[in-house]
């Protein structure tokens, strides 16, 4: 049978909704496993390009997954495997928000270092509400660091225009914790109908809402609305990827290379910490990333080549459920 090639626009149990020349297919896996794919929790995920053959009215096989460009990814704590969340993305938009719930920068820092080779935008939403002085500075600290950074409000319509010309004709990913206003968000640029909730007042945070992975399009918009998070630890097996996700820590020598940064003597980072020019909590912040991944691999410190015995970490990342 021919082979044709395909975008994944949506998965759930493991039937993926493939798009191919306009036509979307409702497709399976060849046999039990993927071919070339080892050691994932998930084989495949929305953004992913694919072969497969058409079995039947609007049915397909899928053979083999095509090369990746970028991955956003998370640590599936039942798999013990790392899931890819979405693929080949233009960029990840963490969707974050002034108040209700409240701005976390250190959730900020996990989806940057969860990003692999692909850019982050962090959008703050909720801009209407009051935000407090600190969370404020911190906010634009991202955007001193090089981050690209945009404050809007879904309810008031500020600034949609300039997120419109942000993300136009480019394929992006909405990621973020549950209550931030993704689907809303997404509702008023692309006039779709995704389901909303509001906040819980006991805990001041998100009712989830989204509970998969899904491609919309409206014109020259392209988003992928991704399910709401209460926590998010990074999954990389590498040291390098990580640090990535701080890029002010290059421009500060060590004695030690590779460097964790935490105990090694004449460290830069840690000079430069003590000398406030590196924020104390961003620090703080890449500490607990480092230790979260110790809890999944306890001797990654351990020896001589510290980089290389970065091999199978990660940590949960808490999905919620419908």
């Amino acid at each position: 049978m021919e082979e044709r090639v395909g975008l994944i626009i949506r998965g759930i149990n493991n039937i993926y909704t493939v798009e191919s020349a306009d036509v979307q297919y409702l497709c399976r896996i060849k046999g039990k496993q993927l071919e070339g794919v080892e050691g994932e929790y998930n084989p495949l995920a929305v953004g992913d390009r694919v072969s497969f053959t058409v079995t039947g009215t609007r049915e397909g096989l899928i053979l083999r997954r095509l090369e990746r460009r970028n991955s956003f990814q998370r640590w599936n704590t039942k798999g013990k495997a790392n899931q890819t969340v979405v693929a080949n993305m233009d960029a990840v938009i963490c969707v974050t928000s002034a108040s209700n719930p409240p701005f976390r920068p250190r959730f900020i820092d996990r989806v940057i270092a969860s990003a692999i080779d692909v850019e982050v935008v962090i959008l703050l939403n909720k801009c209407d509400l009051a935000m407090k002085e600190e969370d404020a500075f911190r906010f634009r600290h991202y955007g001193i660091l090089g981050f690209e950074t945009l404050a809007v409000s879904a309810e008031t319509g500020e600034n949609l225009d300039r997120l419109v010309e942000l993300i136009r004709d480019r394929q992006v990913a909405f990621v973020g914790q549950s209550g931030v206003g993704k689907s809303t968000l997404i509702n008023a640029l692309l006039g779709t109908d995704q389901k909303t909730d509001g906040i819980s007042v006991k805990y001041d945070r998100g009712r989830h809402t989204t509970n998969h992975s899904l491609l919309m399009r409206k014109g020259d918009l392209s988003i992928v609305d991704t399910p709401g998070v209460r926590e998010i630890f990074v999954p990389h097996t590498d040291l390098h990827q990580i640090q990535r996700a701080f890029p002010e820590f290059r421009h500060h020598r060590c004695l030690y290379d590779p460097c964790l940064h935490m105990e090694e003597p004449q460290c830069g980072v840690k000079a430069a910490v003590d000398d406030e020019q590196i924020l104390f909590d961003r620090y703080e912040s890449y500490l607990r990333i480092v230790e979260s991944l110790e809890l999944i691999t306890p001797d990654y410190r351990s020896g001589n080549e510290r980089s290389e015995a970065w091999i199978g970490r990660g940590a949960e990342y808490d999905w919620e459920e419908s």
